[in-house]
């Protein structure tokens, strides 16, 4: 790999203060394992405080508001995200797309607005259950890429994509290897559609399901440039165990 791969956890509305010892074990595990490149995206209410406790490895963001400022109740900016210690944002989740309906246009927007504070961003993409079975999957994620990723000079170089089938989060379910193989040579030639040869060095991500026993075998799949992970980023012990196997990949 060109790239070290890119390990994210992502702990959704998971964590207190007390989870910060999860924290420091990651940051002192990557310290260790300097062929994966970590992360992880606490709930808001912990990013500076995990930020202070894990030095090493990146801390993001599980959303952020496409504006500035302003009449916004409960929401937050990219740029008070930056302020508290984050370095990325991960926008365009399924769960936001489908529990706050959020658009191709909602997560440009806020694509657009992390880059300009600064940030990298995540952008997810993904189909249905139904969208699959209905032999729609490569378009779907398709379109959701048109819509979803930003324009601009030098915007590639901001840009990570994370391919996470809806029907597979959480559910213990995992597409076959082939699958993962064909929507990534996907995503791939529609990065480089969009953005010319920068989109070839825009890592992409799978994420649903992933956990150490499987790890290995996804990570080895072509164009396969890291991993998005749920459950299993919640404790050190799992989510050390698929950086260990992001390690080992990246030594083949």
């Amino acid at each position: 790999m060109s790239q070290r791969p890119y390990i994210v956890g992502n702990w959704k509305m998971h964590g207190t203060r007390a989870m910060l010892t999860e924290a420091r074990a990651i940051d002192r595990g990557a310290e260790r394992l300097l062929k994966a490149e970590v992360a992880i995206a606490p709930p808001t209410t912990l990013i500076h405080a995990a930020r202070r406790e894990a030095g090493l490895i990146g801390i993001g963001a599980q959303d952020c508001h496409a504006a500035e400022g302003g009449p916004h109740t409960g929401d937050i900016s990219a740029a008070m995200i930056r302020d508290a210690g984050a370095d990325f944002v991960i926008v365009g989740h399924s769960e936001r797309r489908q529990d706050h309906g959020e658009s191709n246009t909602d997560v440009r927007a806020k694509a657009a607005a992390a880059i300009a504070a600064g940030l990298t961003v995540i952008v997810c993409v993904g189909e249905t259950g139904a969208e699959r079975d209905a032999g729609q999957a490569e378009a779907v994620v398709g379109a959701q890429m048109e819509g979803s990723l930003p324009a601009g000079e030098g915007v590639a170089e901001r840009i990570t994509v994370a391919y996470e089938p809806v029907w597979a989060i959480g559910t213990g379910r995992v597409p076959s290897i082939d699958d993962i193989a064909a929507m990534h040579r996907s995503i791939r030639d529609k990065l480089v559609a969009l953005y010319g040869e920068a989109g070839a060095g825009v890592r992409i991500l799978y994420g649903g399901s992933v956990k150490p026993d499987n790890a290995a075998e996804i990570l080895s799949v072509k164009d396969v440039g890291g991993a998005l992970v749920g459950g299993a980023s919640l404790t050190a012990e799992s989510f050390l165990g698929i950086v260990v196997a992001a390690a080992e990949a990246a030594s083949t």
